[in-house]
């Protein structure tokens, strides 16, 4: 995983982890659209981030430089979060940015 990447787990919240991920890609464009799910399991917390570019060329260069994937049209990023990231009242949540 890339370095920027990487330290996306140090991120306190939701809030703070939407706010790096717009910051690591505002040097690839805009970003259209940003959905963060957090999920539980087994004593680890992840979330998964999926996001759209404003453009496929865009999306193409954070693939390349990243290492980011795609999944069902959109680049996905998971995250390992602290303890404290997740949301303590249910194995799943959604955010939508």
């Amino acid at each position: 995983m890339n370095n920027a990447l990487a330290k996306l787990g140090a991120c306190a919240n939701v809030t703070s982890l939407k706010s790096a991920l717009h910051m690591i890609c505002a040097e690839y464009g805009a970003v259209d659209r940003l959905e963060i799910l957090t999920a539980r399991q087994g004593g680890k917390h992840q979330a998964l981030c999926f996001l759209r570019m404003q453009s496929p060329e865009q999306e193409q260069h954070i693939m390349n430089s990243l290492g980011v994937g795609r999944f069902a049209g959109d680049l996905v990023v998971v995250v390992d979060l602290k303890s404290q990231a997740a949301n303590s009242s249910g194995a799943f949540s959604g955010i939508q940015a």
